[in-house]
Formats: structure tokens, C-alpha cells, sequence
């Protein structure tokens, strides 16, 4: 009989990567989750039932398995071509998933979503593409309707951010002109193998285009990274540097805000960062 703590799925993995000559690769950031349990919790939270999901990172397959259960198609993107021995088990059967060999940020999210219908995204992401990724996808994409993603869980934290806290920032305020973001999960170490050096959580972004009203983009952005550019020095002073205004200047766009001049980034809403955008704009 095995021991109440032995994970058969975890020792099943171990043993396909070990016949696969499979060695895990640091700068790609590899640690899978093997526990069904957990895994069918983050597909459930996801919505990905009767959906298509765009996966990011599959690895050894063992959510792209849990998702294949419940969602329509899975479309699921892997940048290691060494895993495809791993993958061609793991998915043995399984006829509603195509794997892809692609870096997926390096594609054109517009092509990529010509043959898609909705979807929605669901990764058990590498830290090191976490940013980039989430920004590429909220930015660009058309058709994307949620993410849900596993992420170290400072950057959950940060994230999910209420302004005027300490891991309120930059991010926090630009994932907020597109989305709502919920830390929905948190994951120990412990859940993944091999296991990292930080602790985890799950993240739901649910996108809605808009949500804070015809807002330029790109001057939203431009502001938010002015305000975050020296968190320390007041928005008077970040503005004037990063806008070249005189601090007179700079001091009649907040007034004509709301804002105190001697503020800080941290303390201003996703919605007093739209206000602020509009009024540098009409400079």
C-alpha cells in the first residue's frame, strides 16, 4: 500500500521525464503542478468549461490534461521542443488539444486570433514572461475574454493592489485600465516539482475593454509610468521631469485634477490616473 503522502501523479510525471531524458531547463522557468486535486480547482475558477483555452507553457501537460476535461479545445503553447516526447504521453488520447512549439510572445497576438473564436487564457506561467505576457495579451488582444494565471505571489499581491499600499504600483494601475484582477488561490511551494524557492498564487483577470471609459492608452501608460518613475519624489516633481512642465505647470494640471501636488503615485485610483491623462494630454 502507498504512504498517505506519496502524490502517484507526481511520482507517474517523475517517471515519463526520466524515460524521456527530459532535464529541466532554469531559464524557462519549469515547475509543474502534478496535485489533480489543485489542478481541478484552477480549471473550475477558470471558467474554461465549454470554452477555448489558450494555454501558455504546458510543460509536461498536466493542466493542459485538466482543462482538456472540461473545455471545448485547448490550444497550448510550449516553447521546450524537448518536452514533446513527455507530451506525446501525458496527452495520450486526448483529441480536443493541439500543442504548439512556439514562443508565444513572440508571435502576433492579431494572427494568432484570425482562426480563434472567445477564449480564454489559463497558464501555470514562468515568472520571468509574467509582465510581459499578461500586458501583451490585455493591450493587443480582441478575443481574449479572462486570464487565469499562476504567479509567484508577490506579483499576485501586486497585481491585485489597492492604491496606497506598499505593493501598489505601476502594474497594478495598468492592468486596472483593462481589467478586474482577484487573487483567487494561493499555492505552496510545495505543490510544484521540482518545487521553487517562492510560494504561489492563482490570479483571475477579467478583461472589459472600456471599463474606465474612452481613456487614450498610451498616454494612460505614459502617466502611470511618470507617476512610478521615482516613487519616493511627489507626482509635482515626476511630472515635471517626465513632461518637461515648469512646476507651476505641473501644479495647475493636478489642481485642475483633484490631486494634491505634493502626492505620491502610490495614493492615486486607476480613475485619477484616467483624469490625469486626459488633462496632460490637453497640454
Amino acid at each position: 500500500m502507498r504512504g498517505a503522502g506519496c502524490n502517484i501523479m507526481e511520482d507517474n510525471i517523475k517517471s515519463v521525464l526520466a524515460r524521456s531524458a527530459f532535464n529541466f531547463k532554469k531559464q524557462y522557468g519549469q515547475n509543474f503542478l502534478t496535485d489533480e486535486g489543485l489542478l481541478g480547482r484552477i480549471v473550475d475558477i477558470s471558467g474554461a468549461e465549454g470554452c477555448h483555452v489558450v494555454e501558455i507553457g504546458c510543460g509536461a501537460g498536466t493542466l493542459t490534461r485538466a482543462l482538456a476535461a472540461k473545455a471545448l479545445f485547448v490550444h497550448a503553447y510550449e516553447i521546450d521542443r524537448t518536452l514533446q516526447p513527455v507530451l506525446a504521453h501525458t496527452l495520450a488520447g486526448i483529441e480536443n488539444v493541439e500543442v504548439l512549439f512556439k514562443d508565444f510572445l513572440k508571435l502576433r497576438l492579431d494572427v494568432v486570433e484570425r482562426t480563434l473564436p472567445e477564449y480564454r487564457v489559463v497558464a501555470n506561467l514562468p515568472y520571468y514572461i509574467t509582465t510581459p505576457l499578461i500586458m501583451m495579451i490585455l493591450e493587443h488582444s480582441i478575443k481574449c475574454l479572462s486570464l487565469t494565471v499562476m504567479v509567484q505571489e508577490e506579483v499576485a499581491d501586486r497585481l491585485c493592489a489597492l492604491p496606497d499600499t506598499p505593493q501598489y504600483g505601476a502594474i497594478t494601475a495598468n492592468v486596472a485600465l483593462y481589467a478586474s484582477c482577484k487573487k483567487v488561490l494561493r499555492v505552496g511551494r510545495e505543490m510544484f516539482y521540482p518545487a521553487p524557492n517562492v510560494d504561489s498564487a492563482v490570479v483571475r483577470i477579467d478583461i472589459a475593454r472600456g471599463r474606465l471609459g474612452d481613456v487614450d492608452g498610451e498616454m494612460y501608460r505614459r502617466t502611470v509610468q511618470a507617476a512610478f518613475s521615482a516613487r519616493r519624489k511627489t507626482l509635482e516633481n515626476n511630472l515635471c521631469r517626465a513632461f518637461s512642465l515648469s512646476r507651476g505647470e505641473a501644479g495647475v494640471v493636478l489642481a485642475d485634477c483633484g490631486i494634491d501636488a505634493k502626492a505620491r503615485g502610490e495614493t492615486l485610483s486607476p480613475q485619477d490616473f484616467v483624469k490625469l491623462s486626459k488633462r496632460l494630454q490637453n497640454i
